[in-house]
């Protein structure tokens, strides 16, 4: 039975959430390191190729229209994580990029304002008032470790992952872990063309060689850990509980990437990131709070 709105999670769903979480957000950290021997591309293709197989040996399709696994693969795997992969090739640092992805969120409702012709609300725009001074507070410090081709391509990373959302929303009720399996074969040959065309075969050949136990560890951590292990336990979480209970625990993901890559990459964590921390996760919190807490009976 699902719980009600406002009842907060039992202690093992709510441990759950928490793990995966933290797993997506110390995976910025993650392939950061990675990147030390992978290029970013070729990081890509590894990643979803772990993702697809052997998974889709298991895993039957979803019921959806190819053309639409297809689109999702494309803009979630080619377009969200290639273009992050690269800002965080040295363009953006981890932590920075775990706060910035967050946007997608105000660009799924703009998505859906321009779309489906939803409505804003007053809270709505102050939320995007909150987290748009967050992004200006960072585009006027960037520096060595953040440059504005890095802040502009994790800014298209989350234009794209607003746009996965919309196509996953018409999709209507499905089975997200066959989805981000089967969308990951569609991920596969862009990303694998665009690291022949740019890594070339022989920095590929010697990456691969060059790649000890932990490298690829760092591999499956984002293919077994963040996209099978997480979406599977969040979408099981969702199933079993209203969405204003789960998805808050979302806005902790920016916390373990910035604390992570300040911990791991002694990223530093002058005043200026935390102010900017502090308004993108206030924007955040208001847009996803704000609802529940005017429901009656909360």
């Amino acid at each position: 039975m699902t719980a009600r709105a406002h009842e907060p999670l039992p202690l093992a769903h709510a441990l759950l959430a928490v793990a995966v979480v933290a797993i997506w957000g110390t995976n910025f950290v993650v392939f950061k390191i990675a990147m030390g021997t992978l290029p970013a591309l070729l990081l890509a293709v590894l990643r979803f190729g772990f993702v697809f197989l052997p998974a889709a040996l298991f895993v039957r399709p979803p019921a959806v229209p190819w053309r639409k696994l297809a689109a999702y693969g494309l803009l979630i795997g080619a377009g969200q994580f290639g273009l992050l992969y690269l800002a965080v090739d040295g363009h953006i640092s981890p932590g920075l990029a775990s706060l910035v992805i967050q946007m997608q969120v105000f660009f799924t409702i703009g998505l859906a304002i321009a779309i489906q012709g939803e409505r804003v609300r007053a809270f709505q725009w102050l939320a995007l008032l909150l987290a748009s001074g967050g992004i200006a507070v960072i585009a006027t410090h960037t520096d060595g470790a953040t440059t504005p081709l890095g802040l502009a391509m994790v800014l298209g990373a989350a234009l794209c992952w607003a746009g996965g959302n919309q196509v996953s929303r018409s999709m209507g009720r499905v089975d997200m872990l066959a989805t981000v399996v089967w969308s990951s074969g569609f991920a596969l040959p862009p990303l694998l063309l665009l690291s022949l065309t740019f890594d070339g075969p022989a920095r590929i050949g010697q990456a691969l060689t060059a790649a000890g136990p932990g490298i690829w560890a760092a591999v499956l951590w984002q293919s077994v850990g963040n996209s099978l292990f997480g979406y599977a336990v969040w979408a099981w979480l969702l199933s079993r509980h209203p969405a204003a209970t789960v998805v808050p625990m979302a806005l902790l993901v920016p916390v373990f990437g910035m604390g992570a890559s300040a911990l791991l990459l002694a990223e530093p964590l002058p005043a200026w990131k935390i102010a900017a921390a502090a308004l993108v996760l206030a924007g955040l919190a208001l847009n996803i709070l704000w609802p529940r807490l005017r429901r009656p009976g909360f």
